[in-house]
């Protein structure tokens, strides 16, 4: 009966790896578009969390401080993307298998 447990757990645990390559993969080729002021300054992040593009609203040119606060609202716009979205893609592939609270994937 133990043997049969531990086969079973090691199933699942297999199971799990390959979700888990195709979550990351998944989030590895996603981008996500931030956002602030309006829509005056937007970057885009990949699921990597590495910044691909800027863009910014010729009104925004104006108030250089301004701008730089709303760069840095932008930024944080798509690291939440990315981080809901990690979370959604990681708990689905580990479905089934009991991790600890707090227990964040990938690593």
């Amino acid at each position: 009966m133990m043997k049969g447990n531990i086969a079973g757990l090691m199933k699942q645990a297999q199971q799990m790896q390959e979700n888990m390559k195709r979550a990351q993969a998944e989030l590895a080729s996603m981008e996500v578009t931030g956002q602030a002021g309006n829509g005056l300054i937007q970057v885009t992040v990949s699921g990597k969390y590495e910044l691909k593009r800027v863009q910014i609203a010729d009104g925004a040119m104006e108030d250089r401080e301004m701008l730089e606060d709303l760069m840095v609202v932008a930024y944080a716009d798509a690291f939440k993307q990315v981080e809901a979205a990690s979370e959604k893609l990681m708990s689905g592939a580990t479905a089934g298998m009991p991790m600890p609270p707090g227990f964040k994937l990938p690593f």
